[in-house]
């Protein structure tokens, strides 16, 4: 019997966001990582001192101008030093947020402000620290990662309908041949969808609390019972840029944070929607895929040129969606005034967002390697003049309406027609001419053709 010898690898990324598809996603490991959660703690920690030196509260005396300009500049230059300390010191501590208060007591010590260290994280409980670091760090890399990227898609698809507004299409409802329309109209429609779900991520809030270790704030006014803590919490959580949030147990309740991933969930199942919309107009040849130098469709039958783009995104709105609806799902609820299970979720929130916006770099590029065949829909509507069976009983409805027709039943007459059947250009004439309606009427219906018939489509597109 042969053995089989295991040879271990080296480590390896778990996760395919940290290995084959890092590069589409790493900035937003500079926000959503741990050592981008822990220099945003860092960050609130060292800001809450200097509020409370700043203020002169507690009988404490602010650092010199260069002590504090050197407090934040290391704040700000956290790297790979303070990431290894850290790990150092939570090797002991077994707790994250501690670690990163050592951390600051030795710089401290460093810059010669002992006599300020006893107010470093002072009457805070972890979450106070955590809520405003997560707060920071999402709001941080929807703004400058995601959101940049789903605008850069939702403009190169606006381009995209404003340049193919005129082309007349054959629209396909419950995929059968139906009345004709624009590719420009009908991508006009994901633009407008996504812009509105665009305006709401735009408008989220970000709220912070501040309020000690069940929001009571008990230790602060035992400290000192003459502050007004409530205002210097509002001020300080707007100071960093987020909402106040005022009544709280020992956690921020994370509301925002399911509204904000309803919403990026939602634009990820429009933009799904996009992928297999494009894919389907892809295998009707509606568009046509630009070869890529050196790509490979199919290892077996050299011609393919697959829609691995679109495919890809659909596979990764989908992981991103059900990961980010169980964030939403998990986050607001907590037994009693606190547990753990909001820790362990939260740092999957780079996930959810890291698999949308893998997609959206997808999408944008899968965008850039097709071209609309305008004969093929050339094509697909002179084969389908049956289409026009809704625009000639319409118009003899309205000539009835007028006086100018008898005709009983305008609809069952054009089903008994089209229904089923094919009808070319010269039945269709044939049949016009034998009509009872107007002579104005029937030259408007003669001169009708299925790529003429698309209304205001053109038009339509300005809204976008």
């Amino acid at each position: 019997m042969t053995s089989l010898v295991s040879t271990a690898l080296p480590p390896q990324p778990l996760s395919p966001l940290d290995g084959r598809y890092r590069a589409a996603v790493s900035a937003l490991g500079d926000h959503l990582s741990e050592a981008g959660l822990n220099r945003a703690r860092l960050r609130v920690e060292v800001e809450w001192l200097l509020y409370l030196t700043s203020h002169r509260m507690l009988g404490s005396e602010p650092p010199s101008r260069e002590q504090e300009a050197a407090l934040r500049a290391w704040a700000g230059d956290f790297g790979q030093a303070e990431i290894d300390r850290l790990a150092e010191l939570e090797a002991t501590t077994r707790h994250d947020v501690k670690a990163v208060e050592y951390l600051l007591r030795e710089r401290l010590q460093a810059l010669g402000l002992d006599r300020i260290a006893e107010l470093t994280h002072f009457a805070c409980t972890s979450e106070d620290i955590n809520n405003l670091s997560y707060a920071l760090t999402v709001k941080a890399a929807v703004e400058e990662v995601w959101l940049p990227r789903f605008r850069a898609v939702v403009e190169s698809l606006r381009s995209r309908a404003v340049a193919t507004r005129d082309a007349a299409m054959l629209a396909r409802t419950h995929g059968q041949p139906a009345t004709p329309t624009t590719m420009g109209k009908e991508l006009a429609v994901f633009v407008h969808r996504l812009q509105r779900i665009q305006r709401q991520i735009e408008d989220s809030e970000y709220l912070g609390k501040f309020s000690g270790a069940t929001g009571t704030f008990s230790a602060h006014v035992v400290a000192d019972p003459d502050v007004d803590w409530p205002s210097v919490s509002r001020e300080f959580v707007a100071s960093l840029g987020l909402s106040w949030n005022p009544l709280t147990t020992q956690i921020e309740s994370h509301d925002w944070q399911a509204e904000l991933y309803a919403r990026i969930v939602h634009a990820n199942r429009v933009l799904h929607n996009l992928a297999t919309d494009v894919w389907t107009y892809i295998s009707l040849g509606y568009f046509r895929q630009i070869p890529q130098a050196g790509a490979t469709g199919s290892s077996t039958m050299p011609h393919k040129i697959n829609p691995i783009r679109f495919e890809n995104a659909e596979a990764n709105l989908e992981v991103s969606s059900a990961l980010l609806d169980s964030l939403a799902a998990t986050l607001v609820t907590s037994r009693l005034q606190r547990d753990l299970t909001d820790s362990t979720t939260q740092r999957n929130i780079g996930v959810g967002l890291g698999h949308s916006l893998l997609a959206l770099e997808n999408i944008e590029r899968g965008l850039t390697e097709i071209a609309l065949d305008e004969d093929a829909l050339a094509r697909d509507l002179d084969a389908n003049w049956e289409v026009l069976g809704e625009a000639i009983q319409t118009v003899i409805r309205a000539e009835v309406t007028a006086g100018r027709s008898a005709i009983a039943d305008p609809y069952a007459l054009l089903k008994e027609l089209t229904r089923g059947r094919r009808v070319d250009r010269d039945g269709l004439a044939a049949f016009i001419r034998g009509l009872d309606i107007g002579e104005d009427a029937r030259a408007r219906l003669l001169a009708l053709t299925p790529a003429g018939y698309t209304g205001l489509a053109s038009e339509l597109v300005d809204l976008v």
